[in-house]
């Protein structure tokens, strides 16, 4: 009786297990040579430091900055002269092309390698005008070059921040992430926010249920590709202009819900 009694738990958390497969509903695999798809992505363009004090200039539709070859995109930054800035580099974005409230977002990505240098995978919240940080942030990968093979993931909200001492971060080391790809991704529901790489989770934000200056995640968010040069985090210890042109190599983006 009791031996049946077990089967029978088993059967059901099984089922269970398998009524919560999510489902791909968005992807991007980068299979047609030339510019990112129109149809997915936006750009992000200027050189106004970005409110970090970044020393790029975004650009849009330039292929030296943003393109896909051989199965990846590629976003690389230049030391190159445009404008009031002494870098190029390329943000993408899928605001009103790809906004999502919950669910698991992957993205499998080689990083860039060199003092200066910003790497960032990240979602901001799919507002008509986006108030920082009330409107939340989350930081699904971040990396700075003088700190090689650390990876750093983060929630902003108005509550918790860096400006005012209450950010919550959590870091890893990923000691080849410049000389191989991993899955950095992030599981994200109504309580909950996780952030994994290569399937290993190493920071969670939980919803406290105190408002929306504590959890402003129950709206769509957006995804954000960029490499940011210099900054006030980037920047820390300077920029090694002779490492340029570096990049950021992605091989798919995968939304499931």
């Amino acid at each position: 009786m009791r031996k049946t009694s077990i089967c029978i738990l088993l059967l059901l958390l099984a089922s269970l297990v398998s009524g919560q497969k999510r489902k791909l509903i968005w992807s991007d695999e980068f299979s047609i040579k030339g510019l990112p798809d129109s149809t997915k992505w936006n750009y992000d363009v200027g050189g106004h430091g970005w409110g970090n004090n970044e020393l790029q200039y975004y650009t849009a539709k330039k292929i030296k900055n943003a393109r896909i070859e051989n199965g990846f995109l590629i976003i690389e930054a230049h030391k190159e002269k445009m404008g009031e800035n002494d870098y190029s580099s390329a943000r993408l974005v899928t605001k009103g092309k790809g906004d999502w409230k919950y669910g698991r977002i992957e993205v499998r990505a080689k990083l860039p390698k060199g003092v200066g240098t910003w790497p960032a995978i990240w979602m901001l919240g799919t507002t008509p005008k986006i108030t920082w940080p009330d409107d939340g942030e989350i930081d699904i990968m971040e990396h700075v070059g003088y700190d090689q093979g650390t990876v750093h993931a983060s929630a902003h909200t108005k509550k918790y921040f860096h400006s005012i001492g209450t950010q919550k971060t959590g870091t890893v080391k990923v000691p080849d992430c410049s000389e191989k790809f991993h899955v950095y991704a992030l599981e994200w529901d109504a309580e909950t926010i996780t952030i994994f790489v290569d399937k290993k989770p190493y920071f969670t934000f939980k919803n406290e249920h105190s408002g929306n200056d504590a959890w402003p995640f129950d709206k769509p968010f957006h995804l954000l590709l960029n490499i940011a040069v210099g900054g006030s985090w980037g920047g820390q210890k300077g920029v090694d202009e002779t490492v340029f042109p570096q990049r950021m190599l992605v091989d798919y983006v995968r939304v499931y819900q």
